[in-house]
């Protein structure tokens, strides 16, 4: 029988048996669901008690349009916020910076300040719902204001729980939305971490990506790889900076994708919890089970969604929100079947989540634990893709840990290497895509997609420069001052910075100050 090849490169057979498990140990390999190494679940009774977090991503123009977005998902169900800033957010300008120009409220919701903050949770029950945020580099602003509205509508931070991003060393790789050199930037990270710890007690400190690696080409066996590669330089920068690891790890949280190759996907992410239990274990010495549990959240691979026939897309996210519920993950994000070509609509947006809804209720996945567990398949590839990603992981470790790798430009020419011979595959029909390079149509529908009103950025700088204005200037500078200078030794940079957003000082204006004490990442040319 004719034989093919994994995502990953690997031996995939046309019939898998009991020859493939030959020294297949389940014990040691599997464990019992909830315990060590993890590989059948984090938690014994997974779905089987209650369904995982249904997160919707939303968030474009200004604070208001993404509230009433948000107003809407919470009331069709979803348990769960997860939010979209606009790039200039991402990387630290305001609105009326010169560099925001043409991008304000367009990938995401603009925030600038405080005020913003709190428009865009008005009215929303921040001590029920979870929210998590796709913020790097600017994280711990973004997270301070969220504390300091939630704060000013008398819920305490011990009762807010989420999730930061956070993960600064992926933008390095596939994504560019840095800001610090990587040092400054696990520095800062390190700090989150300690702040969080001791006044957010419940909030994941950071959410450890392979989604944008795998976006930009990345295989699965790389995605997760690279992924546990750069939480382990997260953790090595904690624990170097005075921290114990059982005091932050159980905190860390995970970001993978799940694409339409459902059999490989499942294993990818039982490989994923294995390695990281025995990282956390054996190199690090945790002792708290939960230091050992990769905890993670999902989003469907919008890489894979096309414009083409956009309506196939439904059954794309079907496929890929299955591998991710079988897989076990704590929380997904089903892409809407029109973000291929614009921002989401509404009515899209809500089908998204009743895809979830309906493998949540209406199939019969949630009444087993890892449902392939002994599989002949799963569990050979569970191997296999566990293999590649180690043997990657130490490639890293060869090159001094994850920042340095990121400076030669290892996983990045591995990535892009991986994405060309995809892109190859897709141009020559090797690798079919339905609607794009077979089974197409001539004709096509008309669609109107969601367009950002092009006012909102006169509409942000008004407000800026009114809350310049109305605020007190003199005590803005006072606080950044404090928070320079924070920066500049060796105290927690969070405690002075919750201060400056309190004055209402501008994110921008807290990413500039830091700038000015630890200057901005120039990448190093690797071709």
């Amino acid at each position: 029988m004719a034989e093919s090849t994994t995502e990953s490169g690997l031996p995939f057979k046309a019939v898998y048996g009991p020859a493939d498990l030959d020294g297949f140990d389940p014990g040691s390999a599997l464990g019992e669901p909830g315990s060590y190494p993890y590989t059948r679940g984090v938690y014994p009774s997974m779905y089987t008690g209650r369904p995982w977090t249904m997160r919707q991503y939303a968030g474009f123009g200004t604070a208001a349009e993404s509230n009433a977005r948000y107003r809407e998902l919470v009331a069709n169900g979803t348990g769960g916020l997860s939010v979209a800033f606009d790039l200039p957010t991402q990387m630290g300008y305001d609105s009326d910076h010169t560099l925001a120009s043409g991008e304000v409220g367009k990938v995401g919701v603009a925030i600038d300040s405080i005020d913003d903050m709190a428009l865009l949770f008005d009215g929303l029950p921040l001590d029920e719902v979870s929210t998590s945020m796709t913020i790097n580099a600017p994280a711990s602003t973004l997270l301070l204001m969220y504390q300091l509205v939630a704060e000013g509508n008398n819920i305490p931070a011990a009762k807010l729980t989420g999730t930061i991003q956070n993960d600064v060393l992926k933008e390095y790789i596939a994504r560019g939305t840095y800001i610090y050199p990587p040092a400054e930037s696990l520095r800062l990270i390190s700090n989150i971490f300690a702040y969080c710890q001791a006044e957010i007690p419940r909030w994941n400190t950071i959410s450890i990506s392979g989604y944008h690696m795998a976006e930009a080409g990345a295989t699965p066996a790389q995605e997760i790889a690279f992924t546990l590669a750069n939480a382990k330089s997260y953790v090595q920068a904690a624990v170097e900076a005075g921290l114990h690891v059982d005091d932050f790890a159980p905190r860390l949280s995970f970001f993978f994708v799940a694409r339409t190759t459902l059999l490989e996907e499942v294993a990818k992410f039982r490989a994923a919890r294995r390695i990281w239990a025995r990282m956390m274990k054996e190199e690090f010495g945790a002792r708290n089970p939960k230091s050992m549990m990769l905890r993670f959240h999902t989003q469907t691979a919008g890489v894979q969604l096309t414009a083409q026939q956009p309506e196939v897309n439904m059954v794309r996210v079907a496929v890929q929100g299955l591998a991710a519920v079988l897989g076990g993950t704590q929380s997904l994000h089903t892409n809407s079947f029109d973000e291929a070509i614009a921002l989401p609509s509404a009515k899209a947006a809500r089908l998204a989540l009743r895809t979830q809804q309906v493998l949540a209720y209406e199939t019969d996945v949630t009444k087993t634990v890892d449902p392939f567990a002994g599989s002949y398949v799963v569990e050979s590839l569970t191997d296999d893709v566990q293999g590649a990603a180690e043997a990657l992981i130490a490639a890293v470790d060869d090159r001094g840990g994850a920042v340095h790798a990121i400076e030669e430009g290892f996983q990045k020419s591995e990535i892009e290497r991986s994405a060309y011979e995809n892109a190859q595959q897709i141009d020559t029909g090797e690798r079919v895509v339905v609607g794009q390079n077979r089974y197409t149509i001539d004709e096509h529908e008309h669609y109107e997609p969601l367009r950002v009103d092009p006012a909102i950025e006169a509409q942000q700088g008004q407000r800026l420069e009114t809350l310049r204005r109305e605020r007190d200037n003199a005590e803005v500078e006072r606080r950044l001052d404090e928070m320079r200078a924070a920066a500049q030794g060796s105290d927690n940079v969070l405690y002075p910075m919750r201060e400056a957003l309190r004055a209402r000082a501008t994110g921008g204006e807290v990413a500039d100050a830091l700038r000015e004490v630890w200057g901005s990442y120039v990448p190093r040319e690797t071709f």
